[in-house]
């Protein structure tokens, strides 16, 4: 009698419980189906700092004794051509502006133009501004009602700008531009899985963990947004990782369940078991690597980047969860209608591709050759990495027509580039006169607004600087003035506030790569028992990540392609890219990674042939790898095809990585490392092998 291991155990236990297995998942998808609709509204829009920073401790000073004067206070922008603040239709244009941003509790106080300080020297453009009453999150959701309310005036052009305005604005075009991009891609989708599945039937099964597992992320982010502020974007990444793993783990379970129903002529539920037992612990091991690169995220301090990782963390969760449960219910239910509306060219026993292990005896026969070209091409492609630049989004990834880049524009051209994101020192009302000096003493200091008194002991000086906030030097210009301030003054504004969320994403950004690095091969050395397979597999994943990098500083920071993709490059990436991109990219091949290497374990565990486990491995997961990267590859590409700037670098930076990943390391220079490292790549130390346990992916 065979022995089978909890894995296979649940699987036979979901096979032969249907009903209890689905009554489960219906209570869970229409208990939590209940407050999916409603977390669209709930998820917040900022969170984009560094918590316990200076700025943040600034902003809180502000808003505690300035009446909301920080960052995320409103700034509408009124300007004419023909006319003047003092003209009627002017004046008349504020004085409604004023009366709309009053009516909303959101707005603590409103302070109207000034000459000097609010009015342009032409009198043409004016900036009312409104102080924050609410939270950052909230603000950005003033913003959005606020932007659509605001007068319109013949003759006067009126746009809310700021950085609640900006954040405003771009979540909705990026909204826009993630429903856009799942249009194209779902069917797409649709095409590429009928081709990989054979069968109409076994193609729906992906989509059914997808649209289960976004069911109950929403959801759950949802009821996540009465404890915490949850981002916009947790959404967003929940949807992608919900898709992309939900066919992934099909694929590889289905492909499975057919070879051993159809192939080895089991019934449905030995069919199953055995999935479960083999397909089913690789599965667990990489929905458990996701898991594990992600939480790595949660080393930077930032609501937003920690929101975003909760989210994509959650849809994996229930996507795993529903993978070796509900699956395999659905599975041993159907039983050889699984294969129901099958292609004439589909092979539902074939589990071994003879395509895939033709191709493994050519990498066996000619090791060197193929590796060869497959590294020097990695190398070359990653070589740009080198000179990578990193900052905060500028203006430049808001759409040209929307209110906050027009406001940006207008402000800048009234009052000088630095205008549009002066810095707020908060001092003591005591050292208020050495605080003024050492700002005007600075180089890129343009000017020093009046001083403004709060309810305290402190002071609000703005100091404009002569460059655009986006500027590479603005950063430095930060520092030198911090540097110079009485050690009492704060240094705070939204640039401060970009300027330190970057500096806390750089010092991160070493430690979050070793600790994925760490734990990638600390999970697999558990799942594979092998040190050396192990750290190729962790070892190889940076080649992908280093080459998709390298093409990013291409594309994004150098401009090339920029026409066809449709955007204004920046002159840097975005600065969460190093960092939060990693654990995606490096998530998702180690997905590749435990596929092929945990089916070459099955095969060396039953041969002990390092040549049957390498082709064996390639020859029973490759299709599956191939499969998945395709629908990985053309979900990854419509993002980069739509919507603002940083989609397009998720796009781009995923979908290059996943196209190299599968198809140059996974079905190329991995199994060549397996070839030339021989059985030395099984090797398992005496020590290791009294402390690590007996995990086995063969069915005994």
């Amino acid at each position: 009698m065979s022995t089978v291991g909890p894995i296979g155990r649940l699987g036979r236990y979901t096979a032969t419980h249907f009903r209890v297995v689905a009554i489960a998942w219906a209570v869970i998808a229409i208990g939590l189906g209940f407050f999916a609709p409603r977390v669209e509204h709930a998820l917040s829009g900022a969170g984009w700092e560094s918590t316990g920073s200076e700025s943040v401790q600034a902003r809180d000073l502000l808003d505690r004794e300035f009446g909301g004067l920080s960052s995320s206070a409103l700034m509408v922008v009124l300007h004419s051509q023909r006319q003047t603040v003092g003209d009627a239709g002017f004046a008349g244009a504020i004085d409604r502006t004023e009366r709309t941003l009053r009516a909303d509790h959101r707005v603590g106080r409103v302070i109207a133009p000034q000459p000097g300080v609010s009015i342009s020297r032409d009198r043409h453009t004016a900036i009312v501004q409104a102080s924050a009453a609410a939270s950052s999150n909230e603000m950005v959701r003033a913003a959005d009602d606020l932007k659509t309310r605001l007068p319109q005036v013949d003759g006067v052009q009126t746009a809310l700008t700021g950085a609640s305005g900006m954040w405003s604005d771009f979540n909705v075009a990026n909204r826009d531009a993630m429903m856009k991009s799942e249009l194209i891609s779902w069917p797409v989708t649709m095409v590429i899985l009928v081709l990989a599945f054979g069968s109409l039937v076994a193609a729906g099964l992906p989509l059914m963990l997808t649209i289960l597992g976004l069911v109950a992320s929403a959801g759950t982010l949802y009821l996540g947004t009465q404890i915490l502020d949850v981002s916009i974007w947790a959404m967003n990444f929940a949807l992608m990782f919900a898709l992309a793993l939900g066919i992934d783990y099909a694929l590889f379970i289905v492909m499975r369940y057919r070879a051993a129903l159809f192939g080895s002529k089991l019934d449905p539920v030995a069919a199953t078991t055995e999935t479960m037992d083999t397909a089913g612990k690789a599965v667990l091991f990489s929905g458990l690597t996701v898991l594990i690169s992600l939480t790595a995220v949660m080393l930077v301090p930032s609501p937003a980047f920690r929101s975003m990782a909760l989210g994509i963390m959650v849809s994996v969760a229930f996507i795993l969860a529903a993978t070796l449960t509900l699956l395999p219910a659905v599975l041993a239910k159907l039983g050889p209608r699984v294969d129901k509306g099958a292609l004439p060219w589909a092979h539902s026993g074939e589990h071994r591709s003879p395509r895939f292990a033709a191709w493994a005896e050519r990498l066996w026969r000619h090791p060197i050759a193929f590796g060869s070209v497959a590294l020097v091409l990695l190398l070359v492609l990653a070589a740009p990495v080198l000179g990578l630049r990193t900052g905060m989004p500028s203006i430049k990834v808001v759409p040209d027509q929307d209110g906050s880049r027009v406001g940006y524009g207008l402000v800048q051209q009234a009052f000088g580039p630095g205008a549009t994101g002066p810095l707020q020192v908060v001092t003591p009302s005591a050292q208020a006169d050495a605080t003024r000096a050492a700002l005007l003493r600075d180089r890129d200091v343009a000017g020093v607004l009046p001083t403004v008194r709060g309810s305290g002991d402190h002071v609000l000086l703005q100091a404009t600087l002569k460059q655009d906030p986006s500027a590479a030097t603005t950063g430095d210009a930060i520092d030198r003035i911090r540097d110079a301030l009485p050690a009492a003054a704060l240094v705070g504004g939204s640039v401060a506030e970009n300027h330190d969320l970057e500096a806390t994403l750089s010092a991160k950004t070493p430690l979050v790569i070793g600790v994925v690095l760490g734990l990638g091969f600390l999970l697999l050395l558990f799942a594979l028992r092998a040190p050396l397979v192990a750290l190729i597999g962790t070892v190889t994943n940076l080649l992908a990540v280093g080459a998709a990098f390298g093409v990013a500083r291409l594309v994004f920071q150098e401009g090339h392609g920029s026409g066809l993709l449709g955007f204004e490059p920046q002159g840097f990436l975005d600065a969460w890219a190093p960092v939060f991109f990693f654990a995606m990219v490096f998530a998702i091949s180690m997905d590749y990674t435990v596929f092929l290497l945990s089916s070459a374990k099955e095969h060396w565990e039953r041969s002990h042939d390092p040549r049957e486990a390498m082709v064996g491995g390639l020859a029973h997961s490759g299709r599956v790898v191939f499969a998945a990267a395709a629908v990985m590859v053309a979900v990854f590409f419509t993002f980069a095809l739509s919507g603002p700037l940083p989609p397009k670098e998720m796009g781009v930076i995923l979908g290059v990585a996943v196209l190299l990943d599968a198809f140059l390391i996974r079905l190329l220079l991995l199994p060549v490392l397996l070839r030339l490292t021989g059985r030395w790549a099984w090797w398992l130390p005496k020590p290791l092998d009294r402390i690590l346990p007996d995990v086995r992916f063969g069915h005994a």
